[in-house]
């Protein structure tokens, strides 16, 4: 099935699906709706540390999950099926929150906190898929077509969730929030729908490998476990692995809290939410022209010059007093944020051992969804001490600092010298 034009566009169209929550949901209309619906008397303080609480114990969740989930995904033949429940759990839950009434926070909560979980866990089999469908040759065409069907999908659907938000009596609504939890109804139908060709289309290989459930978590474990001992041996990757974690931990925080702050310095949610389509329409080509801007000068010297943007991002959101100066950082954010991502990813392949690059890329993803944990609780923590929200946004500077110090301390090409060290090493022990 390999290169099969049906199968590659199948696979490619479950990004479209499942983006429409990473947009809709945990971008958009959640912060929005959970500050003025289910944690309706709270005060806006109170509301930021839920919300930030609530994305810290979803990612919190992922992350654990992760090694167990990629043991089953690297040694078992499960990879489709548990997609599917995952997703098809993630789907549920969120056209569930249509159910939840006003001042139930707590039930709102648990419901995104599962479908984030089911978002990301089904992403871990969706990634595992790939080597199915697209050969060597076409991989790097293939995950790109991905990306960019997820950008599409993702924006449209948002797009129409908009339409439906600011003119809700043209689709029938009586109030914008119907509108908006009816919004959250056609993600988890679009999910499910956009879902299907990949159930019909993509067939999974047989892995000559395959083990019990049971075996397969505990040997994922094991090589987890190995994986971290050989990054000890790797200074400098170790350094920018730190690095990455601090920084990409701010630019998600900054993604899933925007809006809530946002909403705390009570702009109008219609402007909040025009700016996330700004963002979402912005974002795809400034990766592209990223990417250019990082070969001309380096990519280090390009990570850091959007650790750095998004560390103004931050100390600008301080001074923020009119809807005007959130869609400027709007602009802002769309500019860096897909190629701080793409590069840092890139980057991370200069200084791995190339023979053991996918347990190395395997880390490196469990510690992308480490993301996001330390941000949302520093921030929420931050607000509720002070009583300010802009104490809040301005802390997630500190994040920004710590991992541009750590980047300027990676030596690309002493890096370089102790992955050879390291092959040299291991290979002799063959």
């Amino acid at each position: 099935m390999q290169d099969s034009k049906r199968s590659i566009f199948s696979w490619a169209l479950y990004d479209w699906a499942n983006s429409a929550f990473a947009t809709t949901v945990m971008a958009g209309f959640f912060p929005v709706f959970f500050t003025s619906y289910w944690a309706v008397g709270a005060t806006t303080q109170q509301g930021t540390f839920y919300l930030g609480l609530a994305n810290s114990i979803g990612s919190l969740l992922v992350a654990v999950f992760a090694p167990f989930v990629g043991a089953i995904a690297d040694y078992g033949t499960y990879k489709k099926r548990l997609l599917v429940f995952f997703a098809y759990v993630g789907a549920i839950l969120t056209a569930s929150l249509w159910f939840i009434q006003m001042g139930n926070w707590q039930l709102a909560v648990l419901f995104y906190v599962v479908g984030s979980i089911g978002f990301s866990g089904a992403n871990t089999f969706y990634d595992s898929l790939l080597p199915s469908v697209a050969s060597e040759k076409k991989v790097d065409f293939v995950s790109s077509l991905g990306y960019g069907l997820g950008y599409i999908g993702g924006g449209l659907l948002f797009l129409l969730n908009v339409l439906m938000f600011l003119f809700p009596e043209i689709f029938g609504f009586a109030d914008e929030a119907i509108a908006i939890k009816a919004s959250f109804v056609t993600v988890g139908i679009w999910w499910i729908v956009f879902t299907i060709p990949l159930i019909l289309f993509v067939k999974e290989e047989e892995s000559r490998s395959s083990l019990p459930l049971r075996e397969a978590i505990r040997k994922g474990l094991k090589e987890t476990a190995s994986t971290i001992a050989n990054i000890r041996e790797l200074r400098t990757l170790s350094t920018f692995l730190i690095a990455y974690w601090l920084y990409i931990d701010g630019v998600d925080t900054i993604i899933r809290m925007a809006v809530n702050y946002g909403t705390a310095l009570a702009f109008p949610s219609e402007s909040l939410i025009i700016a996330l389509l700004i963002t979402q329409f912005v974002a795809f080509p400034s990766a592209l022209a990223y990417s250019w801007f990082g070969k001309k000068i380096g990519i280090k010297q390009a990570l850091l010059v959007a650790i750095c943007s998004y560390a103004v991002i931050a100390f600008m959101g301080y001074f923020m007093s009119k809807p005007i100066h959130f869609y400027l950082l709007a602009i802002c954010i769309g500019l860096f944020q897909g190629g701080i991502q793409a590069l840092s990813r890139s980057y991370y392949t200069r200084l791995i051992p190339k023979e053991k690059s996918a347990q190395f890329f395997g880390f490196f993803n469990m510690l992308g969804k480490f993301a996001a944990i330390v941000g949302p609780l520093l921030m929420g923590i931050v607000t509720i001490a002070t009583g300010n929200n802009r104490f809040g946004i301005i802390s997630l500077i500190l994040l920004f600092i710590g991992g541009g110090f750590l980047l300027l301390r990676v030596n690309e090409e002493q890096g370089k010298k102790e992955c050879e060290a390291f092959s040299a090493k291991h290979n002799s022990l063959i």
